[in-house]
């Protein structure tokens, strides 16, 4: 078993994992590109792969390299003196909350900007409630990811030692 995790890199349930996502993944394709017009699909991908590229890949990163660059560092040096080293990845405690915000927001941007109103119909609940959820689930998220960073830090915070009496000096009285 060490040898092929040796030659492979991971255990062999990752191989497995890896091969039955790699046929799911092709079964889909074949499915999306049976239909009518195959040719959409395939235009509709690479559409997405450019938006993705050209439009969404900037507009997270530089908020993302911002954050680190102004965040990331003390900004006094003599506070790196302190004996307590910086806690690094804290930025994932943000990048997940704001990708998932962001993911439900894009999904989910018709209804809670009001844009569609024939919604009303199909689940009996007034246009004004998705907003409202939506920055609720944004809050649980941020709150959430707070109380695990909070856990982190607490956990992973030096040991307090009481400094221990030299010996050969007793205490003059």
């Amino acid at each position: 078993m060490s040898g092929f995790r040796a030659r492979y890199g991971a255990s062999p349930l990752h191989l497995l994992l890896m091969l039955c996502s790699f046929a799911l993944t092709g079964y889909a394709g074949i499915r999306l590109l049976e239909g009518d017009e195959p040719w959409m699909v395939v235009l509709w991908f690479v559409g997405a792969a450019l938006l993705h590229d050209l439009v969404l890949l900037p507009l997270y990163t530089v908020p993302d390299r911002a954050a680190q660059t102004v965040l990331g560092r003390h900004p006094d040096p003599a506070a790196q003196g302190d004996g307590n080293p910086p806690m690094r990845g804290w930025i994932n405690y943000v990048r997940l909350p704001v990708f998932l915000s962001g993911v439900l927001l894009l999904t989910y941007f018709p209804l809670i900007l009001e844009r569609v109103e024939i919604f009303t119909a199909y689940t009996g609940l007034p246009d004004d409630v998705f907003l409202g959820r939506w920055l609720l689930i944004s809050a649980a998220l941020f709150g959430l990811s707070a109380l695990l960073l909070l856990a982190r830090m607490w956990s992973s915070r030096p040991a307090r030692r009481t400094p221990k009496p030299k010996p050969g000096r007793e205490s003059a009285r």
